[in-house]
């Protein structure tokens, strides 16, 4: 019996207008059924949020995606429960204009998005470009689409895990390979710009200051420092098992 194609529901933080998300539908469709359900508009460091003060408003557009004026779990969650007729095989979101790697995962709306769909068990896969000469991206196509159909042929992807993947800034001709890696460590400073609004009042604009990355050779940020293409895997779970017994040993509340 002929194998039915891959259903695929991609998504994004960056908007429905995003070039990193035409190139990722560009990517999927070589290789399956695509949805694109993605916000109206950025949605940068939204995280896993939702919605809930407001009621929801999907649009199908012309070109026959959707967008809603919510977040990218919004977009995934409505995906699932409203707007698909089937259950997709794996859920992408991307790709980011940015990269996100280390602890940037825990603010991500790119990951946020991918994770969502592990919820109901459904596989994820965050793809993020760590710079901002966006038209580079476009050059590393043969290496999206190679790796996107490569992680779609997967039988036993690993249950509550999503992937996430980030692009080195360079030309696609430069790109090394791939490497597995593991979330390296980023600090921030003065992270907080202060200014002043035309009645003289104090306003903060968070996010434009200087960071700082450390970690292994095998972590993300030295991978895509050294012109690979990082795929780290994610779980939900974040307890510290190996700390259990230490907390216990307090003898909270005895």
């Amino acid at each position: 019996m002929e194998k039915r194609p891959l259903k695929i529901l991609i998504s994004n933080d960056d908007g429905i207008l995003a070039r990193g998300l035409e190139i990722l539908e560009q990517a999927c469709r070589k290789v399956g059924d695509v949805t694109v359900v993605a916000p109206d508009r950025e949605q940068s460091a939204s995280s896993h949020s939702l919605t809930m003060t407001r009621p929801l408003r999907p649009v199908k557009r012309a070109d026959g995606r959707y967008q809603v004026d919510g977040t990218p779990t919004d977009c995934v969650l409505l995906a699932l429960e409203t707007i698909l007729d089937h259950r997709p095989d794996i859920v992408f979101s991307g790709i980011n204009h940015g990269s996100n790697m280390g602890e940037d995962v825990l603010y991500s709306g790119t990951v946020a998005a991918a994770m969502e769909g592990l919820s109901v068990g459904i596989p994820g896969v965050a793809m993020s470009f760590a710079g901002v000469k966006l038209e580079l991206i476009e050059t590393q196509f043969d290496w999206i689409a190679k790796l996107t159909s490569d992680i779609c042929r997967v039988d036993d992807f690993p249950r509550e895990t999503l992937l996430n993947v980030n692009l080195p800034p360079i030309p696609g001709s430069e790109v090394k390979g791939i490497r597995v890696t593991k979330l390296g460590r980023r600090v921030y400073s003065d992270s907080l710009t202060r200014m002043n609004d035309p009645w003289g009042r104090d306003m903060f604009w968070i996010g434009a200051g200087k960071s700082s990355w450390s970690g292994d050779k095998d972590s993300d940020f030295r991978a895509v420092e050294e012109g690979y293409i990082s795929v780290t895997p994610l779980h939900l779970d974040l307890t510290q098992y190996d700390q259990l017994d230490t907390v216990r040993s307090w003898n909270l509340g005895a």
